[in-house]
């Protein structure tokens, strides 16, 4: 899908408020096809990134793990690994 949205679970530091809304903003982005609304949407379209972040909100309030955390920093090196085998250095 988003291949911006970032691993939101389990992670260290802790998810903010303001990542779970910005994945929300790139989820509406994705399924509306446009990086913004027009003045005929704007309401639909913020109502629409309040509601998937409040739903994102409660999901990772509610889930449960027993794994470790995991590092951004690791995870942001594997990402640019993969980067670089798929594009070169």
């Amino acid at each position: 899908m988003c291949r911006n949205i970032r691993v939101l679970h389990n992670v260290e530091p802790s998810t903010t408020q303001e990542e779970v809304r910005a994945a929300a903003l790139q989820y509406v982005r994705k399924v509306a096809g446009s990086a913004r609304p027009s003045r005929a949407n704007e309401e639909a379209y913020a109502r629409a990134v309040e509601q998937i972040t409040a739903a994102t909100s409660t999901l990772l309030d509610e889930l449960v793990t027993a794994a470790p955390p995991r590092s951004r920093e690791q995870l942001a090196e594997r990402a640019r690994a993969r980067n670089a085998a798929r594009f070169g250095s």
